[in-house]
């Protein structure tokens, strides 16, 4: 089969890597241009380009797809050159660009994306993080054909994966890549076996929610929710953007948590900590106690409380806030 390939950071990365090595090398890839990376915020390339170059893969990089945008000279020649592979199928994974019609009409077989949810739970750019912050016991991979709509095509595979009760969103990220890279390979082996399309299933119409791209803002953590509620968003801002709170003048980064079974003392008022020793630092929340078991302040490491608590005082009654100060 002639395929392609569209995607950008690692999610993607290991997926590409899953083709080549079952034999599906693209014909050429897709990716981001460049971007200003690390301390001397020089150009880096995408894992995927890095994957592409090392295997000798063609990379194509515009900075749009739009025909009659503004980067339509790029987008023309971009057309160009896909059109002159005959593709059969495009794999897309975390690209980072709406396709357009053109590019879904292209190949033989059409696009085929890999979304990290159980479609049509959690659309959208966030899906790791979004399934963690709500909750979720389950999730997984759906290999989906490519519609104009936003992850709303017709499903040819899904697979499931349990969300460890402590895991954060880097661990079921680097899980669902994985299962990401292994789905579409299958799915590839059954289109080159029938030398067709699979059948598709359509998404219910039930159960559909959006998982809204992560903000900075959102990391600052609210201690008037429960214990459970921010438990589960410091799992899903790990790595990024790290749950994080103020403690006077100092800004600290909340990389583990969990709630405590215990019950909140009578008067106390959100944010306040109630203890704070080698186990953890507890804090009342506006219903249940919050455990914190790893933290950061501002240019330092991120340390096991016990290492934490080293070098940074905390006392009973200090009190944490919501938000940065102004």
């Amino acid at each position: 089969m002639r395929t392609a390939f569209a995607g950008t950071p690692e999610f993607a990365n290991v997926a590409l890597q899953a083709m080549i090595t079952a034999g599906f090398t693209p014909a050429a890839i897709l990716t981001q241009p460049d971007r200003p990376a690390g301390r001397g915020m020089q150009l880096q390339a995408s894992p995927v380009k890095q994957t592409a170059l090392a295997h000798g893969v063609p990379v194509l990089q515009p900075a749009g797809l739009r025909l009659n945008g503004r980067h339509a000279e790029a987008a023309r020649d971009t057309q160009a050159g896909l059109a002159a592979l005959e593709l059969d199928v495009l794999v897309v994974a975390a690209y980072g660009l709406i396709l357009p019609e053109w590019v879904l009409q292209l190949p033989r077989l059409g696009c085929l994306n890999i979304h990290a949810s159980l479609l049509p739970r959690w659309r959208g750019a966030a899906p790791i993080h979004r399934a963690i912050e709500a909750g979720d016991t389950q999730t997984g991979i759906t290999i989906m054909q490519m519609d104009a709509g936003l992850d709303t095509g017709d499903m040819l595979l899904t697979t499931n994966l349990a969300i460890g009760a402590d895991e954060t969103t880097g661990e079921l990220h680097d899980r669902l890549a994985a299962l990401g890279g292994q789905s579409i390979v299958q799915v590839l082996q059954q289109m080159q076996a029938s030398g067709a399309a699979l059948p598709a299933t359509p998404q219910p119409q039930e159960g559909v929610n959006y998982a809204h791209k992560i903000s900075k803002t959102e990391s600052w953590l609210d201690w008037a929710l429960p214990a459970r509620l921010l438990a589960q968003r410091v799992r899903a801002f790990n790595p990024f953007p790290a749950a994080q709170a103020r403690l006077n003048d100092d800004a600290i980064k909340i990389w583990r948590a969990h709630a405590e079974a215990t019950s909140l003392p009578a008067g106390a008022l959100p944010g306040t900590v109630l203890a704070a020793g080698a186990d953890g630092i507890t804090v009342a929340c506006g219903e249940g106690v919050l455990c914190l078991t790893e933290l950061q302040r501002a240019g330092g490491k991120r340390l096991p409380v016990a290492q934490f608590l080293n070098g940074f005082v905390i006392h009973a009654g200090d009190r944490f806030n919501a938000a940065p100060a102004q």
